[in-house]
């Protein structure tokens, strides 16, 4: 598989009578809309142009005259911040006000990419990698990193009747999500830690790298297709209950075992020309994480009830719990981890020494987090300004 994937085209990331029932069953909305203050909301209608569904428009005037932004994320616990922050009510709808958000729910970061390119979305939640790509790519002219998201939740579960120490890792098939995505990546650098060789392109080598797709990866396992696989939540926990072994979480690897698996991504044009709509974004995204610090399993269950709405069915607790906690919401982008991900996939031979100068624009988000009354954070030399 090429990591220069064919677009998929995004679908709808919500059904307006399934949605209707789920918001009902779940108690976690209005103790979040009463967190926020209350506000009337239109009526759900598709969008003509695209057939994705848009969130219904909270009161207010459109935020720059918009009648809707674009974004684009996954249906992954790692970007809890979307789960949670552009649901029916949630922080991110009222900060727009009468300006819709059109979501649409992506498989893999580089079809994300190649959607923010082609205008087909504004925003997206994204990993680092495709990041890195997308930006290096366009030779830094095309998207801007501004906010943070979401750290941990990668871990490398394996069948323990297969593999009982990380030295058993050798000769076995581990699956990642795609070829040169944020995981891929990381599980090369690792082996390449190990003294062991493998051609990135391939998968070939001292260990198979099978690129498998989330959705798929458990079956896999099931079948003995995979002795293991290095994937985000909720994925790794969905082995894990199948019977698999947490072998390693890859936080342990990263000083304060924090290192950036989502940020927030915008096209560059779009920052431009609407900078109040992602000023507003930002603003519904850094309310979203202070809702999720504060109100976890009320939080919890807002990203269950949304991953339900996209899978068709909710998590167990047997899953959702233990991937849960292994997340921490954060609006800190971690850009120092971000630069040291770009060397890992240097070496892994996926990418030429990139300058990532002018990657981040993080001028909003700090302008946002000033007014919150919280820290500013850091680019780490590799902001526009």
């Amino acid at each position: 598989m090429s990591s220069a994937v064919r677009l998929i085209a995004p679908r709808p990331a919500e059904h307006p009578h399934r949605r209707t029932r789920i918001l009902a069953a779940a108690a976690v909305l209005p103790l979040l809309m009463g967190a926020l203050g209350a506000c009337g909301y239109g009526s759900q209608k598709k969008n003509d142009d695209t057939g994705s569904s848009a969130v219904p428009a909270a009161g207010g005037a459109k935020v720059d005259g918009l009648d809707k932004v674009k974004v684009g994320y996954f249906a992954n616990l790692t970007h809890a911040t979307a789960l949670v922050g552009l649901r029916k009510g949630g922080p991110i709808q009222q900060e727009l006000k009468g300006t819709k958000v059109a979501p649409y729910v992506f498989n893999a970061g580089p079809s994300e990419i190649e959607a923010l390119n082609a205008g087909s979305i504004d925003m997206g939640w994204i990993g680092p990698s495709p990041s890195i790509n997308g930006y290096v790519k366009s030779h830094g002219s095309n998207l801007k990193i501004i906010s943070g998201s979401v750290s941990g939740g990668v871990k490398l579960v394996v069948n323990p009747k297969k593999i009982k120490t990380l030295n058993d890792v050798k000769g076995k098939k581990i699956a990642t999500p795609q070829l040169g995505n944020t995981q891929d990546v990381a599980f090369l650098n690792w082996v390449k830690s190990k003294g062991w060789k493998v051609d990135a392109q391939s998968g070939k080598g001292d260990v198979s790298v099978v690129r498998s797709d989330n959705k798929v990866t458990p079956d896999a396992y099931k079948s003995g297709a995979v002795d293991g696989a290095w994937v985000p939540e909720p994925t790794a926990s969905k082995l894990v209950a199948d019977g698999g072994k947490v072998l390693l979480d890859e936080s342990s690897l990263w000083p304060d075992k924090k290192f950036v698996i989502t940020n927030l991504i915008v096209k560059q044009s779009f920052l431009e020309e609407h900078p109040k709509v992602v000023e507003a974004v930002l603003r519904g995204s850094v309310k979203t994480n202070a809702f999720i610090k504060a109100n976890p399993e009320q939080a919890k269950n807002a990203a269950n009830a949304a991953l339900k709405e996209e899978t068709g069915k909710p998590l167990p607790a047997e899953v959702i719990d233990p991937a849960w906690k292994s997340i921490q919401v954060t609006d800190d982008p971690l850009a120092s981890t971000l630069n040291t991900e770009a060397d890992h996939a240097v070496q892994a031979g996926l990418l030429e020494k990139p300058d990532l100068k002018g990657i981040y624009d993080l001028g909003p988000l700090n302008k946002v987090l000033k007014a919150e009354g919280k820290p500013t954070v850091s680019a780490a030399g590799l902001g526009s300004q």
